[in-house]
């Protein structure tokens, strides 16, 4: 093709809409306005969607983080009697063996100690 044409087509596809007093390419400018406005919506409209999503997201995700510290905490308050009532035997046991001599609990268990045996061999 000739080069010199080429530069003729494109000058004439450049001034083509040129008339006096003003330029017919006018709606060309406001068709592609058009489209890009259309455009600029839908990618508007994408972008809301991904808001609500994201939105609906963030909301699931809080309503599950207030259950688990409910059920966190109610654990907290299960273990904390868990410990009082646990504290509580041992402080007992611990009466018991300081009330009683090392003497007298020997005696005690060997005596649950013989007295387990001899169940055990009269059963068998």
């Amino acid at each position: 093709m000739n080069p010199r044409r080429d530069n003729r087509n494109n000058r004439v596809a450049l001034f083509d809409g040129i008339e006096e007093g003003g330029i017919r390419a006018q709606s060309l400018y406001s068709s592609s306005h058009e489209i890009d406005e259309h455009d600029n919506e839908q990618a508007m409209d994408g972008l809301q969607d991904r808001v609500n999503l994201l939105k609906r997201l963030s909301g699931d995700i809080q309503e599950e983080v207030d259950s688990h510290n409910r059920m966190l905490d109610r654990m907290g308050n299960d273990m904390d009697s868990s410990r009082g009532i646990l504290s509580g035997t041992m402080d007992k046991f611990k009466m018991v063996f300081e009330t009683k001599s090392s003497r007298r609990m020997f005696t005690l268990v060997a005596s649950f100690v013989v007295l387990f045996l001899i169940v055990y061999y009269l059963t068998r």
